[in-house]
């Protein structure tokens, strides 16, 4: 009875928790009408391509996607590098200053992103990188949480392991991408789910540095639908829909790597 009590309730939280996705992929199909009638509508309707052809006409819904995917996926790629990087060097090489920087690096996840807004604009209109997916990619490619996390994750790494890798002759770079970064799989496809979902979903930033239709990430050209009197929802769930497949589609797959390279971080000292 204690089982089916603990399962009951673990069914009626996963319900509650997918239902308001349901409803949002339910309303993709469906006319403004249909979406605010009572009571509402709970299964697939026909006004799907209908919906499609308006989101398009509207934000250009292909090459916004394909905006959004060169950001993400660009940002990922590099931040993963980058953080490796840096998590390497803090964990496993002495140097002067070292616990000083890993404490002044833990620091900066206390400081608001907003903060940082207007200083960097500032600089990506000095340096020219305005309207550009430079501007949107390279100032947070190195964050704090990604070099804490794999700092984390390779301090328990074998140094007698590098050491013999070293005494074959092996460089610094080779041991690194040959020997270190394929024992961070987890921790590695943690750190890409957290990145590339945060750099999909990224708003403030994106919106104050891009200044053209064509250059705007999905979450901007999304937020554009929504006009001051009359509002086709059908049309905004889609766009909420396409906006959402990808991450939920990312996250099942790698939801093993992710939960392992998290607790990873969390159990090693």
């Amino acid at each position: 009875m204690k089982k089916i009590a603990i399962y009951l309730f673990l069914v009626i939280v996963v319900v509650v928790s997918l239902f308001p996705f349901y409803l949002m992929f339910i309303s993709s199909t469906l006319s403004t009408g249909e979406i605010l009638s009572t009571p509402p509508k709970l299964f697939f309707g026909s006004n799907l391509s209908e919906n499609m052809e308006n989101l398009n006409s509207k934000i250009n819904i292909f090459r916004v996607l394909l905006n959004s995917l060169f950001v993400s996926i660009t940002y990922t790629f590099f931040s993963i590098l980058f953080s490796s990087m840096a998590g390497f060097a803090l964990a496993k090489y002495n140097f002067k200053f070292k616990k000083l920087i890993f404490i002044i690096v833990v620091m900066t996840l206390m400081i608001p992103q907003q903060v940082l807004l207007i200083p960097l604009f500032r600089m990506m209109t000095k340096i020219g990188w305005q309207n550009s997916y430079k501007a949107v990619i390279i100032p947070m490619l190195a964050n704090a949480f990604g070099v804490f996390l794999m700092r984390q994750n390779m301090i328990n790494f074998p140094t007698e392991l590098l050491e013999s890798g070293r005494i074959d002759g092996c460089g610094e770079i080779r041991l690194f991408f040959n020997i270190v970064l394929p024992t961070m799989r987890p921790t590695i496809g943690a750190l890409g789910i957290y990145n590339f979902m945060g750099s999909w979903g990224s708003f403030m930033w994106p919106l104050i540095i891009l200044s053209t239709k064509d250059m705007y990430t999905l979450p901007i050209a999304l937020a554009s639908l929504s006009g001051l009197m009359m509002k086709d929802y059908g049309m905004i769930m889609l766009g909420a829909t396409i906006a959402t497949l990808p991450i939920m589609v990312i996250f099942l797959i790698f939801q093993k790597q992710f939960i392992s390279g998290i607790m990873g971080g969390a159990l090693k000292g």
